[in-house]
C-alpha cells in the first residue's frame, strides 16, 4: 500500500513524500491516520534533526515519518494480533514505547509509522509494549489529543508533597491546596486547567498567569471563574506584564506561597518567579520542554533546604496515563477541544511543523486525508464568505462557544478536498 507521508530527512528537512510501506504480514498493523495534533516537540525533533534524542542519526539516508499526537482506523491486521485487534476498530497511540529500554517513538524514530502521514504499518513493538490503544468516541480528534493530555495527567501525578518528618513522598497535586499556573494561558495550560477542574483531584485556589491578554481573555471565557467555583476552586486570571509578578502571585496566596506550581514555558524569569513563589513543601513542575540543552536558570537552595521545596520534571505520559485520558474525554469530563485553534490538512504539516513557534493560538490539528491550509478557526466565518465550505465550518464552531467539534470534523472528513497521491 502506498503513503503519503511527511518525513524527516535532516535539520529543518521535512518533505512531503509518497512511498510504499511493507506488507503487514503476521505481527504487524496497516492503519489509516485521520488527524494529528502538532506539536512542539515536532518542530523541536525538526530544528534538532538527527541530534535529537528519538530521531536516528541516519534519517538522511533512511528519513523517519513525523508526528506523535494521531488516531485514525486500522484496515488490516496480522495474525498476531487478531485477538486483540480487528479492521475498523479505532485507534489512538501511545507514543513512548520504552521497548526494551529504547527511547524510539512513533512520530521520530519509525520509517513506517507517525502521525503526518495517510496510512502507516504499525510496528509488534507498538503492540508488545501495549500503545495501540482502542477508542470508541465519535471524534477522532479527540483521541489525537488523547496524547497531549496524558503528558498533563502525568506531570500531575509527579508532583509529591511530604509531611514534616516524614520521609514518605505523597504523590500528585494537594487536594484543597494552593496552585499557581504560570505562563499557561496557551492550549497546553487550557488543557492542564480542564483537567485540574474535572479531574479527580482539585486545589482550593488556582492562579493562571500569562503576558498575553488576549489568550487570558479566551482562557477565561471557555475555564470561567463560575464554572470553577461550581467545583469548589477559586479561579483567578492574572497578567503578569501589566505589573502583577510576584508580589501581586504571593498576595493572592495569603502569603504563604502555593503547595504546586506549574511552569509551562522554558523561560528562565518564569521558571525563578515560580520558585520564588512555592511555600513550604511547594513543588514546581517543570513542564515545558526547553530547545536549549543548556537552558538553566537560578533555584533558592535555602528553601530548599529550610522550606523543603522541591522540583520535578517529565516528558510526556505513560500508557496508563493515556488510558485516563481517554476515559475521562469518553465519559465527557474533560473537552480538549480547548486546546485547538487551527485547522488544516496534510498538506499543511511541513509549513506548520517548521513554523510552529512562530504561529500564534493553540494546538493545530491537521486531517490527513484531506488537502487544507492551516487557518485559524477565528478565521473562518471571513473565508466562509467565498467558500462554503469554511461558512459550513464557522457555523459550527460558533455553536460550540467558536471551538471546534464531532460535527465539524465530520464536515472535514467527507466535504474537504481529498489529498491527491
Amino acid at each position: 500500500m502506498k503513503t503519503t507521508a511527511l518525513r524527516i530527512h535532516g535539520k529543518m528537512d521535512l518533505r512531503l513524500e509518497t512511498f510504499e510501506l511493507p506488507a503487514c504480514g503476521d505481527d504487524g498493523i496497516i492503519a489509516e491516520v485521520l488527524c494529528d495534533s502538532l506539536c512542539m516537540s515536532s518542530y523541536k525533533a525538526a530544528k534538532q534533526g538527527p541530534e535529537h534524542k528519538r530521531v536516528p542519526k541516519d534519517c538522511a539516508t533512511t528519513p523517519t515519518i513525523i508526528g506523535h499526537e494521531f488516531a485514525g482506523r486500522l484496515l488490516e491486521v496480522g495474525k498476531k494480533w487478531q485477538k486483540q485487534f480487528k479492521p475498523g476498530d479505532k485507534f489512538g497511540i501511545q507514543p513512548a514505547l520504552m521497548y526494551k529500554g529504547s527511547q524510539d517513538a512513533p512520530g521520530y524514530s519509525f520509517t513506517t509509522v507517525g502521525g503526518d502521514a495517510t496510512h502507516v504499518r504499525i510496528p509488534s513493538c507498538v503492540m508488545e509494549m501495549d500503545c495501540l490503544l482502542n477508542y470508541s468516541g465519535d471524534a477522532f480528534f479527540m483521541a489525537s489529543l488523547a496524547e497531549p493530555m496524558s503528558c498533563l495527567i502525568g506531570a500531575c501525578k509527579a508532583q509529591y508533597h511530604t509531611d514534616p518528618g516524614k520521609y514518605e513522598h505523597k504523590m500528585g497535586i494537594v487536594k484543597g491546596g494552593k496552585m499557581a499556573l504560570l505562563a499557561s494561558a496557551g492550549p497546553m495550560g487550557l488543557g492542564l486547567i480542564d483537567y485540574l477542574l474535572n479531574g479527580p483531584r482539585q486545589p482550593k485556589l488556582m492562579v493562571v498567569t500569562d503576558i498575553d491578554q488576549g489568550r487570558l481573555d479566551r482562557a477565561k471565557s471557555i475555564m470561567t471563574p463560575e464554572k470553577a467555583k461550581a467545583r469548589g476552586v477559586e479561579l483567578v486570571y492574572v497578567n503578569t506584564a501589566q505589573g502583577n509578578g510576584q508580589q501581586a502571585l504571593m498576595d493572592l496566596s495569603g502569603g504563604m506561597g502555593y503547595d504546586d506550581v506549574f511552569v509551562m514555558a522554558p523561560v528562565a524569569p518564569v521558571v525563578e518567579q515560580g520558585d520564588a513563589i512555592l511555600g513550604r513543601d511547594g513543588c514546581m513542575n517543570f513542564f515545558a520542554g526547553p530547545t536549549d540543552p543548556k537552558f538553566a536558570a537560578k533555584f533558592n537552595f535555602y528553601n530548599v533546604h529550610y522550606g523543603g521545596t522541591h522540583i520535578v520534571g517529565t516528558s510526556g505520559g505513560n500508557t496508563e496515563d493515556m488510558r485516563d485520558a481517554l476515559a475521562l474525554m469518553s465519559a465527557g469530563k474533560i473537552d480538549p477541544s480547548v486546546m485547538i485553534t487551527h485547522v488544516g490538512g496534510l498538506t499543511a504539516a511541513k509549513d506548520s511543523t517548521l513554523h510552529l513557534a512562530e504561529i500564534p493560538g493553540g494546538k493545530k490539528l491537521l486531517y490527513t486525508q484531506v488537502d487544507l491550509p492551516l487557518v485559524a478557526i477565528a478565521d473562518f466565518a471571513e473565508k466562509g464568505k467565498t467558500d462554503p465550505l469554511y461558512a459550513e465550518l464557522a457555523a459550527l464552531c460558533a455553536k460550540n462557544n467558536g471551538m471546534w467539534c464531532v460535527d465539524a470534523e465530520k464536515v472535514i472528513l467527507t466535504k474537504a478536498p481529498k489529498l491527491k497521491g
